[in-house]
């Protein structure tokens, strides 16, 4: 398929504290969040003028859907929109509460985990044809998306009978099923509920609900990218892809999210071993091989100058990748604050650290603290991102949806 169209959906965590204690509960900070939303649109679930939609998902999670993309670059910016929509309403919503007369803060989490052990998503969608079987998706993909997390993953401090140990994946351990109809009960790595929204004699959705939100530009380009390169060869008749089918699927995921080195062995249904780091290096050859005879775009070639950047330094030393992949960014941010503070991983304090990376305002979360002072890598500019607050893209059917609202 030339062109495909992307989308992503993002679950935002929502509190509002006092002094470190809970002001508000969910569904009250919720209330507050959408009452700008709801005076404007009748509803907490509404389309909005960039073709994006925002609704509160269950749980009292607000949740925010990009308009549909055919250009990667073009997605990340929607992606992080979302976020600063979510910003203004955030703002709107702390002003009503100093006018109440409720002191708190309103914090808003772009992260997958809260510490009760709830998760919450980030669910890709990419459009394929009907023609070909989803089964045989499955087979090439459940591998790719369960080791892809090396560079993919978000990052987090996991509460263990063991003690405190920090992981890859902020998903990997909610994962319970490799395909299903399900979203919330079993929550697969791929969901297969048949709605194509597009023509459905031509199109499917491929809806991939395993992945972590990622804070980093970088991060969330190259799992699109990769994943529409693999989607890409999977179309191709011509293209024979070596079966790298996992022995356990859930089993492998939290094996390679428990080890930050990348080098872990899982087993493969065939009885041989391999990492994440070389299951995803059998997928990066075979594209770069695809590459030689096949013409690709600028936008797969970046991604796949990413993909092989990201491999090359992981197999040189995974935790150089300090400006790119959300898991080493945070890693070296905790690290830095236990040497400081002469902390251990159990220490109460270190989840905190954990949990202001994913902190979406842009003055006060840790991951923005660090893009201010140019130390993450950038895939759009803040003008590309001021723009896709207001503005759909233009390719897509989005376009049409804004030009209404």
């Amino acid at each position: 398929m030339q062109r495909r169209i992307y989308g992503i959906e993002n679950e935002y965590g929502v509190t509002c504290t006092q002094r470190g204690h809970r002001r508000l509960s969910p569904d009250e900070v919720a209330r507050y969040l959408f009452r700008r939303v709801v005076s404007w649109g009748r509803s907490s679930n509404v389309f909005l003028a960039n073709g994006a939609r925002l609704y509160l998902d269950v749980g009292s999670h607000p949740e925010y859907a990009t308009p549909e993309c055919d250009d990667i670059t073009e997605l990340v910016a929607h992606d992080k929109a979302g976020e600063r929509i979510l910003e203004q309403l955030l703002t709107s919503a702390e002003e009503r509460l100093r006018e109440e007369g409720i002191e708190g803060d309103i914090y808003l989490f772009k992260n997958n985990t809260d510490s009760a052990g709830n998760s919450y998503g980030c669910h890709e969608n990419y459009m394929t044809s009907r023609k070909d079987d989803l089964r045989d998706y499955a087979e090439v993909l459940i591998p790719f998306l369960v080791s892809r997390q090396i560079y993919a993953g978000a990052g987090k401090v996991l509460q263990t009978a063991r003690g405190a140990m920090y992981c890859v994946s902020q998903r990997a351990e909610h994962i319970w099923e490799g395909v299903s109809s399900a979203t919330t009960r079993s929550r697969p790595i791929i969901n297969t509920r048949d709605e194509p929204h597009a023509d459905a004699e031509k199109y499917r959705r491929l809806h991939v609900i395993v992945g972590d939100s990622n804070m980093s530009e970088y991060a969330t380009f190259l799992k699109v990218g990769a994943a529409s390169l693999l989607l890409r060869m999977l179309e191709d008749p011509g293209v024979v892809l070596r079966d790298m089918t996992l022995d356990n699927p859930i089993r492998a995921i939290r094996e390679i999210s428990h080890d930050i080195t990348c080098s872990r062995p899982v087993r493969l249904a065939n009885g041989r071993e391999a990492s994440a780091l070389q299951i995803q290096s059998e997928y990066l050859e075979r594209a770069l091989r695809f590459a030689e005879h096949h013409e690709l775009s600028p936008m797969e070639q970046q991604a796949l100058n990413m993909w092989e950047h990201c491999l090359t330094t992981i197999a040189d030393d995974p935790l150089k990748l300090d400006t790119e992949v959300d898991w080493v960014i945070k890693y070296h941010l905790i690290e830095k604050y236990r040497a400081r503070n002469d902390l251990p991983m159990t220490d109460a304090r270190v989840p905190l650290i954990d949990l202001q990376y994913h902190d979406i305002n842009r003055d006060r979360g840790l991951f923005y603290r660090l893009q201010k002072k140019g130390l993450v890598e950038r895939i759009c500019t803040d003008a590309q991102i001021a723009a896709a607050v207001d503005t759909p893209p233009q390719t897509t059917r989005a376009r049409l949806r804004g030009e209404f609202i």
